[in-house]
């Protein structure tokens, strides 16, 4: 069988999250420079081989204070660690209809978690330039203090102003290298 590599085709995908703010609305973020490195047997991801990774400093919220604040040691600490990384470890068809699970080693800062994906598979297609690509909307949780995201204030009514859970959302267009 024929190992093909993929890319993410950046002006196809975008990788947010979505976090609560003061218990009442969600805030949403995204990382505006992202890589995957994805092998596979021929168009078979099930057995692919994973690697993403986001820019921390290219987090946009947009309020330039708000990200300030994520990329401090407070949150990301962007400084010292420049990367958030996810590694596949398993790819699963759920049923029949496009809907897979994806696990993989996810690191934020220097901790390491094994989370859980929702993925809807889109298929692959040929692009209006012969271009071969394959498409993936992607959903997840994770509790931000299991991986060292632990800053968080009280309101004077007693309320926390942001919540634990983080969900994860992305769109992601893979090309394929020739």
């Amino acid at each position: 069988m024929a190992t093909k590599n993929w890319v993410i085709d950046p002006s196809h995908s975008e990788v947010q999250f979505k976090i609560k703010h003061l218990m009442i609305t969600n805030v949403t973020g995204s990382f505006n420079i992202f890589n995957a490195s994805v092998q596979t047997e021929n168009e078979d991801f099930t057995k692919a081989a994973i690697s993403f990774t986001a820019d921390v400093n290219s987090i946009s919220t947009g309020n330039e204070q708000r990200d300030g604040h994520l990329k401090s040691a407070d949150f990301f600490d962007a400084e010292k660690f420049p990367q958030i990384k996810f590694v596949a470890t398993k790819y699963e068809n759920i049923d029949n209809d496009g809907s897979y699970e994806l696990y993989g080693d996810f690191t934020i800062k220097d901790v390491t978690k094994n989370i859980k994906l929702s993925v809807e598979f889109g298929g692959v297609v040929q692009d209006a330039y012969g271009n071969t690509k394959a498409g993936f909307t992607i959903n997840g949780k994770i509790n931000r203090k299991d991986f060292g995201l632990t800053w968080n204030a009280v309101t004077e009514a007693g309320g926390v102003v942001v919540s634990d859970e983080v969900r994860l959302i992305a769109e992601i267009q893979l090309i394929e290298q020739q």
